[in-house]
């Protein structure tokens, strides 16, 4: 069954790679969604899948690319509204 797990990472995780990291991730884990930048600093993460997927993606965001430093991850789960076709960076 698929879920929506939302997500907004804080700490160093802007001009690290963190967005195409992530991208990659998920596209690894099959699933659909988005990852963008935030004019306060965060990465914001939208992903919809099977949840043992989701999980794979979220213990991957505690530890992002080697260039971050992640402080906290503020996680949301969901059951999804739409369905999503592709991951892609905004």
């Amino acid at each position: 069954m698929k879920q929506d797990l939302h997500l907004f990472i804080s700490g160093k995780v802007q001009g690290v790679s963190y967005r195409a990291n992530a991208q990659r991730m998920a596209i690894m884990q099959g699933l659909a969604g988005w990852v963008r930048n935030l004019p306060d600093g965060r990465v914001e993460i939208f992903a919809q899948g099977e949840e043992k997927n989701l999980r794979n993606l979220l213990a991957w965001a505690h530890q992002g690319p080697a260039q971050s430093r992640v402080d906290h991850v503020e996680t949301h789960w969901a059951d999804p509204e739409e369905v999503l076709e592709d991951f892609h960076i905004r």
